[in-house]
């Protein structure tokens, strides 16, 4: 079990990521927006994508009391796959 300044702690750590993580999917979309690059969009989705990881890891651990290490298989996936779209949004025209 943790103590209270470790679990405000992992909250206050997911809740930045997410925070920053939303920032980055948005500002994404925006340009995809302005500028109908269709990179931004995959860029966007990215974001999104290691976002929700982050989140969904948060969730998993605190909530719904999954192993650490589902939690960590969750969490490394879906950043995997962010960063491959991410990666993907670099080479599209």
């Amino acid at each position: 079990m943790v103590n209270g300044t470790q679990f405000w702690a992992f909250v206050a750590s997911n809740l930045f990521t997410l925070l920053v993580g939303a920032s980055l999917t948005y500002l994404s979309y925006a340009a995809h927006r302005r500028s109908n690059g269709r990179s931004f969009v995959y860029a966007a989705l990215g974001f999104g994508v290691v976002t929700l990881g982050a989140f969904l890891a948060g969730i998993a651990d605190q909530v719904l009391g999954v192993s650490r290490t589902a939690v960590l298989v969750i969490e490394s996936t879906l950043t995997t796959a962010g960063f491959a779209v991410i990666t993907y949004s670099v080479y599209v025209e």
